[in-house]
């Protein structure tokens, strides 16, 4: 079945980015020019998804606001003749149809989707996370979607992370290799090094089913005191596959601000061509 909904969870409160989030929304923190979210929406409407449910909290006006169309600024920048600018202005607002939930408690990932149930149906649909930031010419949802459709199943992207990164992670077991797609036999949250069942930990891309609501419902608060996604995903490995989807492009972790800083600088070197060796920065180096 076609996936044409996504849920976009920002309700967190973005502790790691204080004091900075005091006002700003964490996914609206900018990484280079565009905020995380962006990169969300816009990876989601190139794999042909039109409908998103944006998961947010109470005062989180500035998300929502960033999508709505904004004929001042189109206007200021076209008096300016800056074209380029005016298209992305325009661009922004029709990406895709969103739609908002106020999830009004903290609880934990699960609860976040659960909450937009209501505006899903009884359909399969994605899940991106704003603090995983994947660039790649192909979409990586997009990816993941035509492998849903093959399966009719669960599928998470994954990849390698360090040792010293698996007790933070939700960590899979991995069954039959096939390549770009692995068999997922088990998955664990935030597991120590000795129980930890691969080095392959789940990256913030899903494809699910409806019936993981069910399963969420039935879920036990777990790490943190949270409901977690990968327990609800757990239970219900018990009668739905689930694929794993190592995804190409480069991936950073922007809910930190070292990995924000980190994509930042991909981002500008790659679109400008930036050459270090020859830059101001390095010849200045000694004032900074």
């Amino acid at each position: 079945m076609k996936i044409s909904k996504a849920v976009i969870p920002v309700a967190g409160l973005g502790t790691r980015f204080l004091p900075g989030s005091i006002s700003i929304p964490k996914s609206m923190i900018p990484v280079f020019d565009r905020p995380p979210i962006h990169f969300c929406v816009e990876e989601a409407s190139k794999a042909g998804i039109d409908h998103i449910v944006i998961v947010a909290s109470e005062g989180q006006h500035a998300v929502l606001k960033y999508f709505e169309e904004r004929p001042d600024l189109e206007k200021a920048v076209s008096d300016k003749k800056n074209f380029e600018m005016l298209s992305l202005l325009q661009e922004i607002s029709k990406m895709a149809d969103i739609s908002v939930v106020i999830q009004k408690e903290q609880l934990g990932l699960g609860h976040a989707i659960l909450q937009a149930q209501s505006s899903l149906g009884n359909h399969p649909f994605a899940v991106l996370l704003p603090d995983d930031l994947i660039l790649n010419d192909n979409p990586t949802i997009g990816g993941m979607c035509s492998v849903s459709e093959q399966t009719e199943g669960m599928v998470v992207a994954i990849r390698q992370v360090s040792k010293e990164s698996i007790p933070n992670l939700g960590i899979v077991e991995l069954g039959q290799d096939y390549g770009r797609t692995v068999e997922i036999l088990s998955m664990i949250e935030k597991p120590s090094l000795e129980s930890a069942p691969s080095n392959m930990a789940i990256v913030g891309r899903y494809i699910l089913p409806a019936e993981i609501f069910e399963n969420i419902r039935n879920t036990s608060p777990g790490s943190l005191g949270e409901i977690q996604l990968t327990d609800s995903m757990t239970a219900l490995l018990k009668t739905t596959a689930c694929t794993g989807y190592r995804f190409p492009g480069a991936h950073f972790d922007v809910g930190t601000p070292l990995g924000m800083l980190e994509a930042s600088l991909h981002i500008g070197m790659t679109r400008y061509g930036f050459d270090f060796e020859q830059s101001s920065l390095k010849r200045n180096r000694n004032y900074l």
